[in-house]
């Protein structure tokens, strides 16, 4: 039995191995954030090639929490209603279902990547004006926000909850925060982004205080059986930024608020920031939260060989690794690296004429 291929525990849903879908954006929604065929075939297929935990792209809780007009939601019964195939068939294939809640905060309203224009979508072509901590854009040709009151951030808090809600009704097993990439939760915990002088602000525990809120309110929505992960950018990659060592700190005290594993990225809050892409370069941020803050982690970035993602957790670096575009490249990825690392492979029955 290899160590990627044994069952992972969180609380009291059992994943069936350490190979998870990492969330990526599909931009494919239909009107109002409603998922599509697309969603179904996207996360089955990777479901049935072999991850035992299949994560939903950046899913908002608020309309103007999307990245794109295109992005999924789920703020609505109608959103609890259309993800319910999508998560039936992925638990039919032997995978956990799992859901990533967003709000993409100052980043909101941007064109889809493939469109061929770039920057803000005006509210002409559905766009909406976006909101942040502070007033100011993320890059000149984006929408500039609006800052969030005291009214607004409550608001925040209460859709996160709702929507934790609303996925275990939809058939989600688990559901992850997204706190990473410069995004709304992000953007209020770096000090690049966050000069509010509130108690939303300031001092390092008062620009973690919106994700721990978010934390400790998703946490009880679900109850006590849901497994809660967390994404966060491990570090900012910018001097002056979020560090490693604020990670560290936030991960303890995700734990603590009740969130079961920290999906450690990195980046996204400064388009200046300077990052040594390679293979594996996110795994040491992985690692040194695991050690230091006690809690699980995920690790993901350029992970593409299975003796690379076995050694990540048979040594301890991680709990879990998280797959992206190498599982766009192959969604059965999973089953080949069982094979090549003298685990069992669980192909669908359809399919086992190719093994």
């Amino acid at each position: 039995m290899t160590a990627l291929f044994t069952p992972l525990a969180l609380r009291a849903v059992t994943l069936p191995n350490r190979v998870a879908l990492a969330p990526m954006c599909q931009y494919s929604a239909g009107p109002d954030g409603l998922p599509t065929d697309w969603h179904l075939v996207h996360l089955g297929t990777r479901a049935a090639g072999g991850a035992g935990l299949v994560l939903t792209e950046a899913t908002a809780v608020l309309p103007e929490g999307r990245i794109s007009p295109q992005d999924t939601g789920l703020w609505s019964g109608a959103h609890v209603d259309t993800w319910r195939p999508v998560t039936a068939f992925v638990a039919a294939q032997g995978a956990v279902p799992a859901v990533q809640l967003a709000h993409a905060g100052f980043k909101a309203s941007t064109y889809r990547p493939w469109a061929p224009r770039r920057g803000g979508v005006p509210d002409a072509e559905g766009g909406w004006t976006p909101v942040g901590p502070g007033a100011e854009p993320f890059v000149p040709d984006y929408r500039r926000p609006t800052a969030l009151d005291g009214p607004g951030i409550a608001g925040v808090v209460d859709a996160f909850a709702a929507a934790a809600g609303r996925a275990v009704d939809a058939g989600f097993r688990a559901v992850e925060i997204h706190a990473a990439h410069g995004y709304l939760l992000h953007e209020f915990l770096s000090p690049l982004t966050n000069r509010r002088t509130d108690e939303w602000g300031g001092d390092r525990a008062g620009r973690m205080r919106l994700a721990l809120t978010v934390a400790r309110a998703v946490r009880a929505a679900v109850g006590e059986d849901v497994p809660v992960l967390a994404r966060i950018s491990a570090t900012d990659w910018v001097d002056g930024g979020w560090s490693v060592d604020d990670s560290v700190v936030l991960a303890g005290e995700l734990a603590a608020a009740g969130v079961d594993l920290v999906d450690c990225s990195s980046g996204g809050a400064s388009p200046d920031a300077t990052v040594p892409v390679g293979p594996g370069y996110q795994v040491p941020l992985a690692a040194r939260i695991r050690r230091e803050a006690g809690v699980a982690t995920g690790a993901v970035g350029l992970i593409v060989e299975p003796e690379q993602a076995e050694q990540i957790v048979a040594t301890g670096e991680a709990d879990l690794v998280l797959l992206g575009r190498e599982l766009l490249r192959d969604p059965y990825w999973p089953h080949r690296a069982a094979a090549k690392l003298g685990a069992t492979p669980t192909w669908p029955s359809q399919y086992l004429r190719a093994t």
